[in-house]
């Protein structure tokens, strides 16, 4: 485990965040939040974007704020899954080159999405440090963009939008989950609930197994966690070894907890979320519905979770959602 201290940076202002609602308005659409999940929990439904996770708003951001010289000199992004095919689908769109470097272990269902989106892959081992290092190489090799899938002002400011639309919709809200990987997701949720009611809590939530956030908010200083503890949890898309640069200060600023959930539990509400609400989530969608799910309806306060993701590996949704309860 190393550990590191944060450098100093400018958090993200309101003024960025209201760029990124402009830009996103139109072309990615606001999701519902429904008061349906397990427990009378809230739901913001990020899952439904078209390629199924939050990742849409930051990659859309990302490459619509770049200058039309950068656009012409495509993109490169590296990911797991669900920031690749959101940089394929934005890319597609926007009519710039697309390449994406993802690990050798990644879900093949989101391979073969990323691929159909027109983006061209290339796979590396499991670490996450390796994965960015053979990006930052592509890019400066092709004079390419990297389209950074968490650690960005633009990712910050874009996830900052889901926090806003939960609140515009749900004033009476106290509570919101939501998962912690590299932290762009979880630093923009805080930061748009700050924005609104400073008085909302905002619990970042990640698998126990692989707990590298919850490390670093207890020392105080950002933890590193080896690749092969990372790959132990089914949280796919939280398996980045440690907070972004960016994020944790944002985190540190605007977070008011991070909580982890077991392995089981991950599994036991993708099943309810299914079987009881008719929604797909993939792992680490249902991590911080895990969480949340937890408090007393009858004296918790008003609690929503967002349900980062839906692209889920079907072989592996037949095998949760058909073990015994």
């Amino acid at each position: 485990m190393n550990t590191t201290g944060p450098d100093p940076v400018d958090l993200v202002t309101a003024e960025e965040v209201a760029a990124s609602r402009h830009r996103l308005r139109g072309h990615v659409f606001e999701t519902p939040i429904i008061p349906r999940g397990p427990g009378g929990i809230w739901l913001k439904l990020e899952n439904l974007h078209r390629a199924g996770s939050f990742k849409t708003r930051g990659a859309f951001n990302s490459i619509a704020a770049l200058s039309d010289d950068e656009r012409r000199g495509g993109v490169v992004a590296h990911s797991s899954g669900n920031h690749a095919i959101a940089v394929a689908e934005a890319a597609r769109d926007l009519g710039v080159r697309a390449v994406i470097v993802m690990p050798n272990d990644a879900p093949a269902i989101k391979r073969a999405r990323t691929t159909a989106a027109g983006a061209e892959v290339i796979e590396v081992g499991p670490a996450s440090s390796e994965r960015a290092e053979r990006a930052a190489q592509l890019a400066a090799e092709h004079g390419s963009t990297i389209i950074e899938p968490y650690d960005s002002r633009t990712v910050i400011a874009a996830t900052a939008t889901i926090a806003i639309e939960m609140l515009e919709s749900v004033e009476a809200l106290e509570e919101i989950y939501v998962p912690i990987s590299g932290g762009g997701l979880a630093a923009g949720v805080a930061l748009g609930a700050y924005l609104i009611n400073p008085a909302v809590r905002v619990i970042g939530v990640e698998p126990a197994v692989a707990a590298d956030a919850l490390a670093s908010w207890q020392t105080g200083s950002v933890v590193t966690l080896p690749a092969e503890q990372m790959s132990s949890t089914i949280a796919d898309g939280l398996r980045v070894q440690r907070v972004g640069r960016l994020n944790w200060p944002h985190l540190t600023a605007y977070l008011h907890d991070i909580v982890t959930v077991t392995e089981d539990e991950i599994r036991a509400t993708m099943r309810d979320l299914a079987l009881d609400h008719h929604l797909v989530a993939e792992p680490s969608g249902a991590v911080p519905v895990a969480a949340a799910r937890r408090a007393d309806p009858a004296s918790a306060p008003r609690r929503a979770a967002v349900l980062c993701g839906g692209n889920v590996d079907p072989a592996m949704f037949a095998e949760i959602i058909t073990a015994p309860r």
